[in-house]
């Protein structure tokens, strides 16, 4: 008879299932913070990819750029100081963090048995049999209650629902689109961007449907560029295993699509900052900076090796500091020209 101890369900932390995946896990480098921390935290830690900061950073910038192009445009009427800016940052990297950890939770949930399957994704918790999904479970459980926890206390009207919105249905979709779509990143292009609508109706308290509408295609075809270059480190497994992608559907076609995804991603920066009124700085930085890395990516990726695209990936994550950058330039400078002509 097993003891308590052995039964999935009361025990989260379990070895691996087999050798050949006790082999694999052991067989890892440990990143930071894993090599840190005792051994029976990893597979939580692991879950919300706590070692991997390139998706929280994607997750970051909708929220950034919403909140720096929203202060841009109520500077006129109720100026944002620079310590109320640094406050809206700071809740803007934990609105991420819980939003990205529930959401690789529910999906490590529902895609376990693919990841078994895929090389890359067999070492994860739940595939390597290393957590139950019982405790995977109330994990995201407890996860969703401080997400709602977090934003409720630090949000209200419409943006708290927007980024309900974005912490439960969205994310929680998305893993099912694999199994019947070629275009669970299409899904995906708007759940990862979803801050930029919170973080904007914070500031300004309404909605803007052209400059918002304009943000978040630019911001979708942003993600079919990553994602879908992401997706092609495991179009071989992938096809194995009936999980379905861009990178598959696009095939041959996949450079020249992806770089057209590109180009409309820049040309709605443009529009969002004809809209917002946002001065040349951001033109020349966030637009002109952003299309410049865009070229220096698809020149150096090579979609069929996939070391080069996760290391692509891992770029876009870098980009986010182009388009900040020049928004907070152009806003910093916008509220010193303001503050001039109020002393004329």
């Amino acid at each position: 008879m097993p003891s308590l101890a052995q039964d999935e369900h009361i025990l989260p932390l379990r070895e691996p299932k087999s050798e050949h995946a006790f082999d694999a896990v052991k067989a890892r480098p440990l990143k930071f913070p894993l090599d840190i921390s005792p051994t029976v935290l990893h597979p939580y830690m692991e879950l919300i990819r706590l070692e991997k900061s390139t998706g929280t950073k994607l997750m970051f910038w909708p929220f950034v750029w919403g909140l720096t192009m929203a202060a841009h445009a109520v500077q006129s009427t109720q100026p944002m100081s620079l310590y109320d800016y640094a406050l809206r940052l700071c809740l803007c990297l934990v609105w991420a963090f819980v939003v990205r950890s529930s959401a690789c939770t529910i999906n490590d949930i529902f895609d376990r048995d693919m990841d078994a399957a895929v090389e890359r994704c067999k070492v994860r918790p739940l595939p390597s049999g290393r957590i139950s999904v019982f405790a995977a479970s109330i994990y995201v459980g407890i996860q969703y209650l401080v997400g709602v926890a977090v934003f409720y206390f630090t949000l209200e009207g419409v943006a708290l629902y927007v980024a309900l919105f974005q912490l439960l249905p969205l994310f929680a979709i998305y893993p099912l689109l694999k199994r019947v779509t070629y275009w669970p990143q299409a899904w995906l292009g708007f759940a990862m961007n979803f801050g930029l609508i919170t973080a904007w109706v914070s500031v300004v308290g309404s909605l803007d449907f052209k400059i918002i509408g304009c943000g978040m295609l630019g911001c979708w075809c942003w993600t079919m560029v990553y994602d879908t270059i992401y997706a092609c480190q495991d179009i071989t497994d992938d096809l194995k295993a009936g999980v379905k992608s861009t990178a598959i559907l696009f095939g041959n076609r996949i450079r020249p699509l992806l770089i057209a995804c590109a180009v409309v991603f820049v040309a709605w920066l443009a529009a969002a900052g004809y809209l917002n009124a946002q001065g040349p700085v951001y033109f020349v930085v966030s637009v002109g900076g952003t299309a410049l890395h865009l070229i220096w990516q698809f020149n150096t990726v090579d979609l069929d090796v996939p070391s080069s695209c996760w290391e692509n990936f891992n770029r876009n994550g870098q980009l986010g500091w182009i388009v900040w950058l020049g928004l907070v330039l152009d806003w910093r400078a916008a509220t010193l020209f303001c503050r001039g002509a109020e002393i004329i």
